[in-house]
């Protein structure tokens, strides 16, 4: 039913004798399917008022499709509606090249929120930030537009100029002018540092663990003897399941890598490594922060669960639950995305809503750090409204001083502190032989005033910094 259902919605016709199949159905399936049939002709009757009575003549399509994504975004946040032209830039986007900004985005009650900014892309060059809502494109409004109408007004020629107007938290809201480029993806780059391999993974696309296999091996063979592997995953923020399977299976000689199971708790579905770690049993540290998602996180849910890496950064962003492309009418009326299932790590566990938290803790910034004291504003799966809830009895950290942060005299413009201290644990040799630093100095939020004085207020501190497609 639901295939002649969406077929008959995007054709925006209920014919007869789709009808009179639908009733059929309804009929067989008893009291449930009798209640389905009724609301879809609501849905007509609504549709057919609207078309009828509303002040200015509207556009069927743009209707119906709006019902559609509508119905749901209503279910989670990352399920959706793709237009044609939304899902063909999805495509683009996993194959790892298009013209736009280079912004990971979603939307959230009617506002497009930046989940991360993409490496080396214009948007990343222009200082956008985790968390940050785009308000309006080129003067446009976006409030209340869906993901699609947004990515569909900042993607576009290169050359051209689009301008952003941001609201970020404790910030006045800004303008932003960003000239489009055509975005090739590398996502996976390799460097040294020091006597340590450094890979950083930018997000999961089509040809990630390819790309992450060449990086390393150039690396490997211009630095033979290095004595250990950092694998950077921080504002990395997700893409495609298999290439999740296929980073990890590069570490990893045996084993579970992830399982994924869906409504019926025996439609269980476990991906499991093959022989052969790439780097030869180096020892590994993986750095994370809250915006790693999805599939960033899990790779660094299997690499911690096997006991291969040990994870420095801040807990990731809680996204643990896997979507499915469904093409409509082979793609010709566009696609869903729907959540069909939620991720487990090797250990059984689901991180959604809480996100992994790593062996060693460290701020970026003393700023940082303090926001996470006072939760000023921490961005994450548990943000959302209508977020898939999580393991019975579990939470997100709460506010806490993190474990570690820079010294005052350190400058997080000019140094990454949390790439100091995984070189730290490679050094030592586990994050348990590892010194620790002096306690830092963030304050935990307190609530000020006595009886009888102003009203209570919390101290806060400064905002910290999280496949949809992007523009």
């Amino acid at each position: 039913m639901k295939k002649h259902l969406l077929i008959g919605v995007s054709a925006f016709v209920l014919g007869a004798a789709t009808m009179a199949y639908l009733n059929q159905n309804a009929l067989a399936a008893g009291p449930s399917g009798a209640e389905s049939y009724r609301v879809l002709e609501l849905f007509g009757d609504v549709v057919q008022a609207v078309e009828e009575n509303y002040v200015a003549e509207v556009e069927p399509r743009k209707l119906i499709e709006s019902a559609l994504d509508g119905m749901l975004t209503s279910l989670d946040p990352h399920s959706n509606y793709l237009t044609p032209e939304a899902l063909n830039d999805m495509r683009d986007q996993t194959r790892g090249e298009y013209g736009g900004l280079g912004l990971e985005i979603s939307s959230e009650e009617g506002v497009v929120k930046v989940i991360s900014p993409m490496d080396g892309t214009p948007a990343f060059k222009a200082g956008i930030k985790p968390g940050d809502y785009i308000t309006a494109v080129n003067g446009q409004t976006a409030i209340g537009m869906t993901v699609s109408e947004a990515v569909k007004l900042m993607r576009g020629p290169p050359g051209e100029a689009v301008t952003l107007s941001i609201a970020r938290e404790k910030t006045d809201p800004f303008d932003v002018r960003i000239v489009r480029e055509v975005i090739k993806t590398r996502s996976a780059v390799a460097r040294i540092e020091g006597d340590y391999g450094y890979l950083r993974i930018s997000a999961f696309n089509e040809k990630t663990t390819e790309e992450a296999r060449m990086a390393f091996d150039e690396l490997k063979a211009k630095n033979p003897g290095m004595k250990g592997l950092i694998l950077d995953l921080r504002n990395n923020p997700g893409g495609l399941l298999d290439q999740a399977v296929g980073i990890s299976d590069l570490f990893l000689e045996n084993g579970e890598i992830v399982s994924q199971r869906g409504r019926n708790p025996r439609d269980i579905e476990r991906y499991n490594a093959r022989a052969g770690d790439i780097t030869g049993g180096l020892p590994m540290v993986v750095l994370i922060n809250s915006g790693s998602a999805s599939a960033a996180e899990i790779v660094a849910g299997a690499l911690q669960d096997r006991k291969r890496a040990e994870l420095v950064g801040l807990t990731s962003f809680g996204k643990g639950s896997v979507q499915t492309l469904i093409p409509l009418r082979g793609g010709a009326d566009g696609a869903i995305k729907l959540t069909t299932a939620r991720y487990y790590t090797p250990s059984g566990r689901s991180i959604q809503k809480t996100g992994i938290e790593p062996d060693l803790e460290v701020a970026q910034s003393r700023e940082e750090a303090q926001a996470i004291a006072n939760r000023a504003f921490q961005f994450s799966e548990a943000s959302f409204r209508n977020a898939l809830n999580a393991d019975e009895g579990k939470s997100r950290i709460a506010p806490h001083e993190p474990a570690e942060t820079p010294p005052p005299e350190f400058n997080p413009r000019t140094g990454d502190f949390q790439l100091i201290r995984a070189k730290d644990v490679l050094k030592f040799g586990s994050v348990a032989a590892t010194p620790k630093l002096p306690k830092p100095t963030a304050r935990m939020a307190e609530v000020v005033g006595a009886r009888g004085s102003t009203p209570a207020a919390a101290k806060t501190g400064a905002a910290a910094e999280t496949p949809t497609p992007k523009p």
